[in-house]
């Protein structure tokens, strides 16, 4: 079998491995469907996460599959078994620095626990869809963060993966008013197809100009500031913040769930008249149980956010399409998938 591993800054090659056998309280996967996620894409732009000399990184965390064997110690989990892995809550944080990957056939999972790292898929559900709990549980966990309301006036800064799911969960509870922003045509065309009531292209529009036409205005201490209530960043251009402190209107509110690699600066002076908040979103400490719950019912929007597909044998093409400005979700899937 291989596994997709890191070698070095821009290095990624399918390596041969031994398959996993599983100890007594671990399971072994055999691979479905799995993900690019943007951090596999920033690893390998840096070489690798908490890779030793001459070592490697295994990457991938957004994996679907079936369980092919299980450790005598292991409650719940049987052979043949459908389930998804949540990355943050195996020993290894499978994709992110630890000795396994999931862009490989057969994926050992350790101190496997089933409702915890593994999530039973639910039946009927098909893995490329299945795959994506991962991604969309980080979008809800933004969401959540946000503290919408189905009245509230919200704005999406960035249509990836990421910030598409948020328009879904934003939709499905109920807000009418979301507005997403993106450079690439394509993906504010996804934004449109989910339900989005508008989108702006920030190097063709001038946001606050088309956001005071969509949300109204506010006077705040003389001056005139945007009615949006909620702004989640799911972009990071450096540039978001401040603009966004400086049209805010009163007690609005801002989650962060981009990752930032620099500092940024803004008016701390203009947010204080405001009394907006600034807060950020990582991860999904409780989220997956309730987005792999609501996909059976939300499965054909899911299957929008996926762009492109690739079989494991291109993986290597795959993470070069994933780069691309115009790509949403890049899946990743295994000889006899069902789809």
């Amino acid at each position: 079998m291989r596994v997709l591993n890191i070698h070095g800054v821009n290095d990624v090659r399918l390596d041969p491995v031994k398959a996993p056998s599983p100890g007594n309280n671990d399971v072994v996967l055999k691979i479905k469907a799995c993900g690019v996620c943007g951090s596999d894409l920033s690893y390998i732009k840096i070489g690798g996460i908490h890779r030793p000399p001459g070592g490697v990184t295994p990457i991938g965390h957004e994996a679907a599959g079936e369980v092919i064997a299980v450790g005598a110690a292991v409650k719940n989990a049987f052979v043949g078994q459908r389930v998804v892995i949540n990355p943050m809550n195996t020993p290894s944080y499978i994709g992110s620095g630890g000795p396994e990957g999931a862009f490989t056939e057969e994926l050992l999972v350790r101190d496997a626990r089933v409702g915890d790292s593994l999530l039973p898929i639910p039946e009927g559900l098909p893995y490329d869809v299945a795959a994506l709990t991962e991604p969309l549980a980080v979008a809800m966990h933004g969401v959540n963060r946000a503290q919408v309301k189905p009245t509230d006036k919200v704005v999406v800064f960035g249509c990836g993966p990421i910030g598409l799911g948020m328009v879904l969960w934003l939709l499905d509870r109920g807000v009418k008013d979301v507005v997403a922003l993106d450079l690439a045509p394509e993906r504010l065309e996804r934004a449109m197809g989910l339900g989005a009531r508008a989108v702006i292209n920030p190097a063709k529009e001038d946001v606050r100009a088309r956001l005071l036409q969509l949300h109204g205005s506010e006077r705040i201490f003389g001056r005139e500031a945007v009615g949006t209530d909620a702004y989640i960043d799911a972009a990071g251009a450096p540039n978001i913040l401040s603009d966004v402190v400086n049209m805010a209107k009163y007690q609005s509110r801002l989650v962060v769930t981009a990752a930032y690699m620099k500092p940024v600066q803004f008016d701390l002076g203009a947010m204080l008249t405001t009394e907006m908040t600034i807060t950020t979103a990582v991860g999904y400490p409780i989220e997956m149980p309730d987005v792999i719950a609501a996909l059976p019912r939300l499965a054909d929007k899911v299957r929008t956010l996926i762009s492109h597909r690739f079989n494991f044998n291109d993986v290597i093409e795959a993470f070069a399409v994933a780069g691309t400005p115009s790509s949403a979700k890049v899946l990743v899937e295994f000889d006899g998938v069902e789809t």
